[in-house]
């Protein structure tokens, strides 16, 4: 890529989306192309075709996706395989109709079979069966390294897979309802904390910034704290409690966002398909693992969240809820014989996580 080269960030409001434009501006790149979902829904096939035809971009990172934590993989589980196939299907085709030099598609580590080894590498995708609750997400996101390597093939052109691990950072989605296991541990402990202190200021200013079931700043304290403890956050004898699903004991890795960015960058600059391709007879598992290749236990990291928010009260694991896979870490080695490494650790990543939480409006 060059400095002024078209490149087109799907998805630029989102946690991936914004990290990667952020660190392109930071590296001087001037012209990138965005568009909010109200301004390009990208599952309408016609809008897609309209606007690579108007935009003619030369390199496209594919960051656009309906995500989610736990409770919204395996409630609206037709929402996330239809979305996700359709956003995926429109942006590649129409990469290779308006011959794009270059794609980078993100999915997730959630690809892997349940029961895989660890730590995980590329060659085991498709040998077992999918943790159930992300089941539909997981299959589009293979769906779309499929048809990446599958144009490819076909067609001769320069599409690359990525598959980050569990990503946090600036503009991570804190909707207890929608969210991933550490933005919600950090919105929950926070308002722990408030609630063990009687901090009704931060309390209602937090809801105002994003309402809980509708629920927002100038509701009662007791809608309030109903709302609240219908998400495990409560005061009782012993003090203010916050609920965790599973029992604590799941393993999970955690990548920076900005350093996610900064691999997807480093690999568009850097490296080809034709890099990742090792049985030039039967070319499979073309993609690469974006992760730290350490992993922390739910509880673990639970205790590292209340430590760095403040929190001096108790956390309840509900045994009740579904753990999901008990580990899931990435082999890196892949990535790394490419050149690049991460360089945010968990614990400065939380601080740094829950700082951008407090500022944010």
């Amino acid at each position: 890529m060059h400095k002024h080269s078209k490149i087109y960030v799907a998805g630029h409001r989102g946690l991936v989306g914004s990290a990667i434009k952020k660190n392109l501006e930071t590296k001087g790149f001037t012209n990138i192309v965005v568009r909010t979902h109200a301004e390009l829904d990208l599952t309408d096939a016609k809008a897609t075709a309209d606007f690579f035809e108007s935009e003619k971009p030369e390199y496209v990172f594919l960051a656009a996706a309906k995500v989610g934590g736990i409770i919204a993989n395996n409630t609206y589980r037709a929402d996330f395989i239809y979305d996700n196939l359709m956003i995926q299907n429109n942006v590649i085709h129409q990469s290779y109709v308006h011959g794009v030099k270059k794609l980078l598609f993100l999915g997730s580590t959630c690809i892997y079979p349940k029961n895989a080894p660890q730590p995980l590498i590329e060659d085991y995708l498709l040998t077992g069966s999918l943790e159930y609750t992300n089941e539909p997400y997981a299959i589009a996101k293979i769906a779309g390294i499929k048809t990446c390597e599958s144009y490819n093939l076909q067609y001769g052109t320069n599409f690359m897979s990525v598959m980050p691990t569990n990503l946090y950072g600036p503009n991570d989605n804190f909707d207890l309802e929608k969210s991933h296991v550490l933005p919600a541990l950090i919105r929950k402990v926070h308002l722990g904390k408030a609630l063990e202190n009687s901090d009704w200021e931060t309390l209602r200013e937090d809801l105002n910034c994003l309402p809980i079931k509708g629920v927002n700043g100038t509701a009662s304290q007791t809608a309030i704290l109903e709302v609240l403890q219908s998400f495990g956050i409560a005061q009782t004898d012993t003090g203010a409690a916050v609920e965790i699903w599973g029992s604590g004991k799941p393993m999970r890795e955690f990548l920076w966002s900005e350093d996610m960015a900064d691999a997807c960058v480093f690999l568009m600059e850097n490296r080809n398909f034709s890099d990742c391709v090792t049985n030039h007879s039967e070319v499979r598992n073309t993609h690469i693992n974006i992760g730290t290749g350490q992993d922390i236990t739910i509880a673990d990291l639970a205790e590292l969240v209340k430590t760095t928010v403040g929190f001096n009260g108790n956390f309840v694991f509900n045994t009740a809820k579904p753990d999901g896979t008990m580990r899931k870490l990435t082999d890196v080695s892949k990535l790394n014989s490419m050149g690049w490494k991460h360089q945010v650790e968990i614990t400065e990543g939380v601080q740094r996580m829950y700082d951008w939480y407090k500022l944010r409006k």
